[in-house]
């Protein structure tokens, strides 16, 4: 599945989606914004796509976020209150997303990796939420999703200043698991898409769907929640296969039911 300026191989279990447009640092038009959620959306409805790995082409940048050069396209700021988010499809994946961070994560380009359930940075790689020093501020969840990732002084030293931490400073705050040389950071990412891939995918989807619920309830609540989910994975043909497996000593092989 190829689309311009974005680019989908699946690998097994596996898909890799590519943000192509490296002369521009990865910055996402309009067009791109519509088709990274057709992407995404495809990968969602596919049952043999179990992981998604999200990069950016080149080494400079992961994404620049919008290109703003095409920002005054939308007719009203209207339309552009009800554009097409494609942070808003990578949320909404049900499948988990490895965000492979290789350079300029800055405005959109944060905002894509935050919306990501495992991010890895390369070494070089820079995070910033620079739309303050152009009069806006994000609006593809940055605000609240900074906050929960590297906390509210952290997030309000990046949303109000608009500067660059480098790749150390966003693992010392949470903001990324690993750093990794860049060279490793796409068979770095794929060795962890490997292991989810082999896990049972209705588990690993439920597993996805409750850290999003447990990050948007009351604890008590949010241990009830987890509770019912988890009877309803017991109850798949998967975790009866895993039992046996367990129980056989072997390697569990699991089908989505």
């Amino acid at each position: 599945m190829t689309v311009e300026a974005v680019h989908c191989e699946i690998d097994g279990a596996v898909a890799l989606v590519t943000i192509d447009r490296p002369a521009k640092l990865n910055a996402v038009t309009q067009e791109m914004s519509h088709r990274l959620v057709e992407v995404i959306e495809a990968l969602n409805d596919d049952d043999a796509v179990r992981v998604v790995i999200l990069t950016g082409a080149g080494e400079r940048a992961f994404s620049a976020g919008s290109d703003i050069r095409t920002l005054d396209a939308y007719a009203t700021p209207w339309d552009f209150r009800n554009r097409t988010d494609y942070c808003d499809a990578i949320r909404a994946c049900r499948k988990p997303v490895i965000a492979a961070v290789n350079g300029y994560a800055f405005g959109g380009g944060l905002e894509t990796a935050l919306s990501c359930d495992i991010r890895l940075a390369s070494s070089t790689a820079t995070f910033a939420a620079p739309e303050i020093t152009l009069g806006w501020i994000g609006g593809g969840g940055m605000s609240a999703f900074l906050a929960a990732s590297v906390g509210p002084s952290n997030a309000a030293v990046m949303l109000m200043t608009g500067e660059p931490v480098d790749a150390a400073t966003a693992l010392r705050w949470g903001l990324v698991s690993e750093i990794v040389e860049a060279a490793d950071l796409l068979p770095r990412a794929r060795a962890i898409a490997d292991v989810i891939a082999k896990r049972p995918p209705i588990a690993a989807e439920t597993a996805k769907a409750n850290l999003h619920a447990a990050a948007n309830m009351p604890q008590d609540a949010a241990i009830r929640y987890e509770r019912d989910l988890q009877t309803v994975t017991f109850a798949t043909e998967d975790a009866r296969e895993g039992r046996a497996a367990f129980a056989e000593k072997r390697v569990g092989i699991f089908h989505r039911r």
